[in-house]
Formats: C-alpha cells, structure tokens, sequence
C-alpha cells in the first residue's frame, strides 16, 4: 500500500450521538475552546517531558505527534470533554466508544473491529505527556492490561488555553445556582429545577412559584399575599437568569 494511503480515514471528526444529552455550560465553553485552539500543535506538545506511566522515569526516545495521529488528537480531544465528567474528573466513555465516534475504529476484511489507532494515541502519546491518567485492569484471558478508565488532568485542559482556577470558578458558580435553585422544604425535601436554559419563563416561574408554595404554610402566604409571592418569583427567577446569561 502507497504511504500516503496507510491510514484508513485520515481526518477523523468527533460525532456525537444525535440523542446525547444536553452538556454544561462549562463542557460546551471547553470544547468551543477544543475547536477553536490546534490542541495537536500545543506548544506543550513540545516542552512537556515525556514519562513512562509504568517507572515514572523519562522517556528518552519519544514518538511525537506525525500529521495523521494529530488529526485523530483534535478528535479525541473533543470526545473527551464531550463524555468528561467534572465531578469524577472520569471520561465516562470506553475507549471503544470514543474511537468509534470519531471514525477511528477499522475493520478487516474478515469483520474485526480493530481500535488500535486510538488505544495507541492515548497509551503512547496521551498518557506519556500527562494529558490524561489511566487505570488498567488486567485481562483474563492474557497477560495484556487494557485502560478501563481515562481521567484528565490539569495538562489536559492547559491544552486549551483553561486553568484550574477557572475551574474552580465553574464550581463556585455552579455552588451559587445550587443555593438558588435549591429551595429547603420543611421535612428536610428539596425542590431542584432543571437547567434554566432548556425550560422556558413560564415553566420556570410555574416551577418557582409551586416549591414557594411548598415551602411555606397557609398562614405564612396569606402574610406575603400575591404580590409579595410575585415579586419572590421575579427576584428567584432573575437570579436565574443573570446566573445563565455570564459567560463562562
């Protein structure tokens, strides 16, 4: 086969699952900023020391990214964050998964599934530079170890341009839209509304409106009266609303 034809799909693109959830604000800004930023030209692609995850010690001899495992970094990049949960800091995908959705995944002749260009990418260049941590489980039907879960680390998102303090920032927001969104009942229950940017005005205030009334007794709405309700609904809701409207 001609080198320049070796590759099966040589400009892989990350498609996500047209039923997939809606993501945070905070994944949607990350990958805007994956697409935006040539991740597999990061300067840090060349100063960051490369480290075998098994001795800890540096790799001398280092493979660097050649054009056709770039490409399949920028895809993989985006299906990271896609499936990152900033919580766990865990990418909830197999790697499976994240090669089949960015084109990645080959087949031979005789129907195999092979996903060794992304196994590769992640075990060989990925990990090395720190960009992600992985955690293998021996198999049982050989001695091989297979990554069954990828966490990203701070190197990871130094990629694209986003510190760890602006994360921290995220998590102090998303703290703050907690407490609002979050009304105590007495009995120790909680009303949680849904993120406001997929309810509409009416909906919200309906949603606002019914856990005040929870919230407090007969007497104590007969005390606020209609118009007092109304202006907590407004005051609770605009809250929301300039919460949602920041730019991360």
């Amino acid at each position: 086969m001609p080198r320049k034809n070796y590759i099966c799909n040589p400009k892989p693109v990350f498609n996500p699952p047209k039923n997939g959830k809606k993501r945070s604000n905070f994944i949607c800004y990350a990958m805007k900023k994956a697409l935006e930023i040539d991740v597999a030209r990061s300067t840090l692609n060349k100063t960051l020391l490369a480290i075998d995850p098994k001795t800890g010690n540096i790799l001398p001899r280092f493979r660097r990214l050649n054009e056709h495992r770039a490409c399949a970094m920028r895809a993989i990049v985006l299906a990271m964050l896609y499936y990152y949960n900033i919580n766990s800091r865990l990418v909830e995908a197999s790697v499976e998964k994240l090669s089949d959705e960015c084109g990645l995944s080959t087949f031979s002749k005789s129907g195999n599934k092979s996903i060794t260009r992304t196994s590769r990418l992640i075990s060989k260049f990925l990990e090395p530079m720190g960009f992600v941590i992985c955690k293998r489980k021996k198999t049982e039907s050989n001695s091989n170890y297979v990554p069954k879960k990828i966490f990203l680390t701070p190197n990871f998102f130094m990629l694209l341009h986003i510190s760890q303090s602006q994360i921290k920032q995220y998590f102090l927001k998303q703290k703050k839209i907690l407490n609002i969104l979050k009304i105590e009942k007495k009995g120790g229950a909680f009303f949680d509304m849904k993120n406001i940017s997929q309810l509409d005005e009416k909906f919200a205030r309906r949603k606002i409106l019914n856990a005040l009334i929870n919230h407090y007794t007969a007497d104590e709405l007969a005390i606020i009266g209609p118009q007092g309700l109304k202006k907590k609904i407004d005051i609770e809701y605009g809250k929301l609303c300039k919460l949602y409207k920041k730019k991360y």
